[in-house]
């Protein structure tokens, strides 16, 4: 088996100098969901059909088990198929998907290969209350497909016909060739059409089977802003009803985005307005607050995190809490039972058990060690300009509120910074650092006051 997936629509109605088919669905690009259901169902070969904004798409998705095809003027989509038929085998059968429809699920795809078995032609078809706007298929007294008509050239009865074509369809690539040499342009557009093929297959006596989808959503495809937005909300609630039936609880499904994919383990639980981007793992127990963004985070058992806070490349251990309005930055690390709280940011940091930094702090390029506590206002001044610099903070020291240590810099274990110190030398183990300014006060000075005008 070999696939065609035709991606050269220019998509107009996108008003978008970005291709139809890269127009991002739960954060990735329409076509790779066509390709990811397709290589589920492992083809001999996939051939890519590209016209507008070719080489963007290209650059964008392109693999070793891909091969291209140019469509160069775009005249339809029997000439479409046409461009990829030599690029693949003469004995194969050619399955045919849209780059622009991205929902289309494998148990579908092998459904409908199992239909068309080695010498049937297959169609995908749905039938639909409202039938506007697609190929109406059209059957025989004896309830045989005959062919399909477009809207616009079918008659006032044809428009009735509520079963529509999805443009999805298998055939053997030998009689794919022939039927596509055969047909012509006499239609209201002046194209090519691939849904010629079925009267000619039709003609010629080969059988002609037809298979639903799972859902009919499978079959919906994208030419606007607004279907586009449509369709996400179809992907984010199949998303939703898979994590309700595994178990996490959802204080509002509707309320969710997943852009990547979610793994969540027993009694996990998710706030609203919550966006999930790359790939997340949430142990057991795990309780996300609302308006969170998780970016291919990994946080461990009974971890909770607070609402508002952003956090990516990052990884915890167990029992941790985290935020509100915390952000981790990538390489940040946690052991168990570490507490950030709110307007801390962590960037390629590692935070040992059970160490703290509750408010306000910025820990950029360190090694904190265990049971650290991390004073408000404190910063790592991590950079010189150039160059990033490291600080490490041993076992069990305190470093008082408002405190800068300019790296590279070593706190030692058991040691105390004081609050408002400016640490530009290593920190002796169990002794009191302090640098600041020699208090003064004047019992003589006047505030100043305005001048009278």
């Amino acid at each position: 088996m070999e696939v065609v997936i035709l991606a050269a629509g220019q998509g107009k109605r996108m008003r978008s100098d970005l291709p139809k088919v890269l127009q991002p669905l739960a954060g990735r690009p329409l076509l790779a969901h066509v390709l990811a259901s397709v290589r589920s169902i492992k083809p001999a070969r996939i051939c890519v059909v590209v016209g507008h904004g070719g080489e963007m798409v290209r650059a964008r998705v392109d693999a070793p088990d891909l091969v291209w095809a140019e469509q160069k003027p775009q005249l339809g989509t029997g000439h479409a198929v046409l461009q990829a038929l030599p690029h693949l085998s003469g004995n194969a059968r050619v399955l045919v998907l849209y780059g622009d429809v991205p929902l289309i699920g494998a148990q579908t795809l092998s459904h409908l290969m199992e239909a068309a078995g080695q010498d049937r032609l297959a169609l995908l078809t749905v039938e639909l209350a409202d039938p506007t706007g697609y190929g109406r298929i059209l059957r025989d007294g004896a309830g045989r497909v005959t062919r399909i008509v477009e809207e616009k050239d079918a008659t006032h009865d044809e428009r009735h016909v509520r079963e529509v074509n999805t443009g999805i369809l298998v055939a053997p690539a030998g009689k794919l060739r022939d039927w596509l040499g055969r047909v012509g342009n006499h239609n209201a557009q002046g194209e090519y059409y691939l849904t010629d093929v079925i009267g000619l297959a039709a003609s010629d006596g080969v059988e002609i089977v037809t298979v639903r989808p799972g859902e009919v959503s499978e079959t919906l495809g994208v030419n606007s802003k607004a279907q586009l937005a449509s369709l996400e909300r179809v992907y984010q609630a199949a998303v939703a009803r898979g994590l309700l039936e595994a178990g996490v609880t959802l204080i509002d499904p509707a309320r969710l985005d997943v852009r990547g994919e979610l793994l969540c383990g027993r009694d996990v639980e998710i706030d609203i307005n919550c966006v999930f981007e790359g790939r997340v793992e949430l142990g057991d127990g795990v309780v996300v607050g609302a308006h969170c963004v998780l970016r291919d985070v990994r946080l461990g058992k009974g971890t909770r995190v607070a609402p508002f806070s952003h956090l990516e490349g990052a990884q915890t251990g167990e029992a941790c809490a985290i935020g509100p309005f915390a952000r981790f930055r990538p390489g940040t690390v946690l052991a168990n039972d570490v507490h950030v709280g709110n307007f801390v940011e962590i960037k390629n940091s590692h935070l040992a058990e059970d160490a703290k930094a509750g408010h306000l702090a910025y820990i950029g390029d360190a090694d904190v060690g265990a049971r650290v506590n991390i004073g408000a206002g404190t910063i790592t001044c991590n950079y010189d300009g150039a160059n990033k610099h490291r600080t490490v903070i041993g076992d069990d020291a305190f470093i008082g509120s408002d405190t800068q240590l300019v790296a590279p810099v070593r706190v030692g274990q058991g040691a105390t910074v004081g609050a408002g110190t400016t640490l530009t030398s290593d920190a002796p183990a169990e002794q009191l650092t302090v640098s600041r300014a020699k208090q003064k006060s004047y019992p003589n000075w006047k505030r100043p006051v305005k001048k009278n005008s």
